[in-house]
């Protein structure tokens, strides 16, 4: 069960979604630490329970701080293909456990750096700020 704050939940990845996530995160812009190390990362999502069943987004530190979203790079480092579930798991309740078995369970398929896709786990910094944001974009989450 999601709590509501004053805000609406939005599906994980669909364009409501994104809108407030993007919100979230300009909102606490000036207060994270930067990202030293430039990951760029395409994902396709499978199973997506709304649309054509399919979401490509990116993830993008190149700019020193953390970008997500919707769309693809040109010149990825690595692409990630998982289904929605597993998508939500770790970048919304942001469960490395669930992100290790859905690895080794083949529910995650890289392609490219592989670096690159372990780094991006170590090379977001973290502080009470970033805790915020995960919390409210946990809170946002249908």
């Amino acid at each position: 069960m999601r709590i509501w704050y004053g805000s609406m939940t939005h599906p994980f990845l669909s364009e409501e979604w994104m809108t407030a996530a993007r919100a979230i995160r300009e909102k606490y812009a000036d207060e994270v630490p930067e990202v030293a190390t430039d990951i760029r990362i395409n994902q396709v999502i499978t199973d997506v329970p709304f649309g054509d069943g399919q979401v490509n987004c990116y993830l993008d530190s190149s700019s020193g701080s953390v970008v997500m979203e919707l769309g693809e790079l040109d010149e990825p480092d690595a692409t990630i293909t998982t289904d929605y579930e597993t998508a939500q798991a770790l970048f919304v309740d942001q469960d490395q456990a669930v992100a290790m078995q859905a690895f080794m369970g083949g529910k995650i398929k890289v392609q490219g750096d592989m670096m690159k896709m372990m780094a991006m786990q170590t090379a977001i910094p973290a502080n009470e700020f970033t805790e915020k944001i995960a919390t409210e974009i946990r809170q946002i989450t249908a």
